[in-house]
């Protein structure tokens, strides 16, 4: 399965927003709290793996 630049933003932006309207319909925390806190560093942490797995398949692809 390949991915090209939209379908992993789409892919991304989804899990993303996900996450984040299942905290804020979950009586766990305020909306303020989930928006200041929890979005911007679940974006950082997706953004940070995103990069090492397609460091990672580049590996792979080259067969070492």
């Amino acid at each position: 399965m390949e991915f090209d630049l939209p379908t992993t933003a789409a892919a991304f932006i989804a899990v993303i927003a996900i996450g984040v309207v299942g905290l804020i319909a979950a009586p766990m925390m305020t909306t303020n709290t989930v928006l200041m806190m929890v979005a911007p560093s679940m974006i950082v942490f997706g953004l940070i793996t995103l990069g090492i797995g397609i460091k990672y398949g580049e590996y792979r692809a080259t067969g070492r």
